[in-house]
C-alpha cells in the first residue's frame, strides 16, 4: 500500500498516515479497531506536529479497511476531548453480517478475488472461528428473530434500487433459528464488526462521506445501505459507482 499511499499524498497535497495495525489471526478482533483507533486519537492530539490542521482530518480505508474507517468513525462520534472529523471516505466497504444474500452477494459469488466463500472465511478466521458453520450462517441461522426484525430496518433487500437488481435476485427464505450458532457468533452483531448495526443515535452525527461500490462485487450492496442510512439522517454523502469495476 506504500506506493498508493504516496500517489495519494501527492495527488491531494496532503498528510498520509497508514495505520500498520497488527493482523489476524495471531491478532484477533478487535485488535485491528484498537490499533486503528489508538492510531487515529493520536494523530488528532497531535496534527500540528505533522502541519496538518486537526479541523481537516479524513479517515480513510478500502475493503477490511473500509470497515474499520467506519467503526473508527462511529467510535468517535461522542468524543468531546477531540476535534470532530471532517470526513469519512469508504471504498467498497464490508458492513454486516446479517444478510449474505443480498442481491449484490447473489449475483457476484463466483467473481474474482472476493468470492462470497470467502467474504466469509476471511471473517471466521478474524474471529478464530470454525469455517464448518459457514453454510448455516449463510442461510441466517445466526440470527434470532428479534434481531432479525430489528436489523431489517437497516438490512433489507427492499432498500436495494431496482436498477441492481436486473442482473437477476431471488429472496431467499431463513432457516430456522440456532441459539447454539447465536451464542458462538454474536460478536458479529457488534457495529465495531459490523458498523450498518450502528444505532440511528450514532449514524446522525457522522461526518460527511464518500463511498465507493463496485457493480461486480458483493459487497456492493452494503455500500448502498450505509449510503441509506447516512442520506435518511441527513448526512451529505458523495456516492461513486464503478459499473465495470470489481473488489481489489
Amino acid at each position: 500500500y506504500e506506493r498508493t499511499c504516496r500517489y495519494l499524498a501527492k495527488k491531494s497535497n496532503s498528510v498520509v498516515v497508514s495505520v500498520g495495525y497488527r493482523l489476524a489471526p495471531e491478532h484477533p478482533f478487535p485488535t485491528q479497531f484498537e490499533d486503528c483507533l489508538t492510531a487515529t486519537i493520536h494523530f488528532m492530539r497531535t496534527a500540528q506536529d505533522y502541519g496538518v490542521d486537526p479541523s481537516r482530518i479524513i479517515i480513510c480505508g478500502d475493503s477490511s479497511g473500509g470497515t474499520l474507517t467506519a467503526a473508527v468513525a462511529q467510535a468517535l462520534v461522542n468524543r468531546r476531548d477531540l476535534p470532530k472529523l471532517r470526513a469519512q471516505i469508504l471504498i467498497y466497504p464490508f458492513l454486516q453480517c446479517v444478510d449474505f444474500n443480498l442481491p449484490s452477494y447473489q449475483q457476484n459469488e463466483g467473481v474474482p478475488i472476493l468470492l462470497k466463500k470467502r467474504t466469509l472465511a476471511l471473517g471466521l478466521k478474524y474471529l478464530n472461528k470454525d469455517l464448518s458453520v459457514m453454510e448455516a450462517i449463510f442461510k441466517g441461522s445466526h440470527i434470532p428473530e428479534d434481531l432479525q426484525l430489528k436489523y431489517q430496518k437497516w438490512v433489507n433487500p427492499d432498500y436495494i434500487p431496482h436498477e441492481f437488481k436486473t442482473r437477476g435476485y431471488k429472496p431467499i427464505a431463513i432457516n430456522p433459528f440456532s441459539e447454539e450458532l447465536y451464542t458462538l457468533f454474536k460478536l458479529v452483531f457488534d457495529p465495531v464488526f459490523s458498523p450498518l448495526l450502528a444505532e440511528d443515535s450514532v449514524i446522525a452525527q457522522l461526518p460527511e462521506t464518500f463511498i465507493l461500490t463496485c457493480e461486480f462485487d458483493v459487497l456492493r450492496d452494503d455500500g448502498l445501505l450505509y449510503k441509506k442510512r447516512l442520506e435518511d439522517h441527513g448526512i451529505k454523502v458523495t456516492w461513486c459507482h464503478l459499473q465495470e469495476g470489481f473488489h481489489g
